[in-house]
């Protein structure tokens, strides 16, 4: 009867142990699933710009408003911009945002978040240049950022590799164009009108080149983090923080805003 009992209250102990191990694990696994750990391409301003270790920039407040707003947490891991869609193939990271732009290829290898910011690109040229619009760039060399939008509507509009420097860096295109390197850079407008505002003797020329939107891209192992980034981006929007982003990084200007639901699929370029 006493070894029935001992065996009984062993057991009892056991499942109460069990039962707080368990319990500790769910809780663990809770607290981790509330942290996303996001890819950032530091070389984008002024969405994304890193100084003495720092990084900030529209994209970074805004990711982490939107974390902040669905009980989430952000591990920043900086990557160069041609690493992010490999990395969320590769689940290193779970979510990226690089002022990167919708386009149906990457549809197939990333889900991206409802549009958050209208770009364009657009021609910057040094203020004295012969350039004045996309048309008589024929002959020049145009500078631009790998692996990003500006390199596929260059070689769609037929200029060849001889006449296309591309650098990991917007911002070593930006030198290239100033010491002489290149006649002019082609890239997302809203970044070349921050180094025109911090830059004497350049312009843009020219209208937009094109419509494009920028999404947050997410794993497709995550399609529940695509539904919580929706949900924290329609409550910035509807917080005013969101707003607040273009008063901060644009001057107020809010041409880029996106304050209806824009379904990715709907506004993905074609490339």
């Amino acid at each position: 009867m006493k070894n029935k009992a001992l065996i009984l209250l062993v057991a009892t102990v056991a499942s109460g142990l069990a039962t707080v191990i368990c319990g500790t694990s769910v809780a663990v696994a809770q607290d981790a699933a509330t942290n996303i750990v996001v890819g950032a391409d530091t070389t984008f301003p002024p969405f994304e710009t890193e100084k003495d270790g720092v990084v900030t920039g529209f994209d970074i407040d805004m990711i982490n408003a939107i974390a902040r707003a669905e009980n989430m947490t952000v591990t920043l891991k900086t990557l160069p911009f041609n690493g992010l869609i490999p990395s969320l193939q590769a689940g290193s990271i779970d979510a990226a945002v690089a002022g990167i732009t919708i386009k149906t290829s990457r549809l197939q290898n990333a889900n991206f978040s409802d549009a958050y910011y209208k770009s364009g690109l657009s021609v910057l040229v040094k203020a004295d240049s012969s350039i004045k619009s996309f048309d008589d760039l024929k002959g020049h060399v145009v500078a631009t950022k790998k692996a990003t939008s500006s390199v596929d509507y260059l070689t769609g509009h037929g200029f060849s590799s001889d006449y296309i420097k591309q650098f990991q860096s917007i911002d070593a295109a930006y030198q290239a164009l100033m010491t002489g390197g290149a006649d002019a850079v082609i890239f997302d407008n809203p970044v070349n009108i921050d180094f025109k505002a911090k830059h004497s003797g350049v312009q843009t020329v020219g209208p937009l080149l094109t419509g494009e939107y920028y999404g947050i891209a997410i794993s497709k192992t995550k399609p529940d983090l695509v539904a919580k980034i929706n949900d924290g981006l329609a409550k910035i929007r509807k917080s005013g923080e969101y707003h607040q982003l273009f008063v901060k990084y644009f001057g107020g200007d809010t041409s880029g805003e996106v304050n209806d639901v824009v379904d990715p699929a709907k506004v993905a370029l074609s490339e």
